[in-house]
């Protein structure tokens, strides 16, 4: 919602802010309508996509996709469940678990890439590069002027 006392940059931000919401719940709905018969919802197939390259802790998945701990934990929890990732301990701390992709997560996951590559290209056919490029410029400008705009939270190692 723009108000009066907005200043045109506040304005364009504002309708930014806005229409970056419905394309976050436009992607979600698409996310999880590609990777349904898979088992995965759009948050299980990003959680699978942090764990890809190396073994990692929640609180670690969680700084990489820019969600709360809280949200990860309960998702790697339905994961382990569901065969999707395994545990494993971690020697750089005792109680924060290691979670890597199982086989079956690997071969899904694989699965999952391919219908992405044809998802993204068929949605991405006839806009020029340069909107892209320019999307994420200003989108990488924004990120990093909001997380420098964030009170540093308080981690546990903080207080300890």
């Amino acid at each position: 919602m723009i108000h009066k006392n907005h200043t045109p940059a506040g304005a364009n931000f504002t309708r930014l802010i806005l229409e970056t919401f419905r394309l976050n719940g436009a992607l979600i709905a698409a996310g999880d309508q590609l990777v349904a018969d898979l088992g995965l919802t759009s948050a299980r197939w990003q959680v699978l996509g942090a764990l890809h390259d190396s073994p990692a802790t929640v609180a670690e998945i969680a700084r990489r996709m820019g969600l709360t701990r809280q949200n990860v934990q309960r998702i790697a929890n339905c994961l382990d469940k569901d065969g999707f990732v395994i545990t494993s301990a971690n020697p750089a701390h005792l109680r924060a678990k290691l979670y890597s992709l199982t086989p079956h997560a690997r071969t899904v996951m694989e699965e999952v890439s391919h219908r992405q590559e044809e998802w993204a290209n068929r949605i991405a056919d006839g806009i020029d590069s340069t909107q892209f490029n320019e999307a994420v410029s200003l989108m990488t400008v924004l990120t990093k002027r909001l997380e420098h705009d964030l009170p540093r939270r308080r981690n546990y190692t903080d207080v300890v």
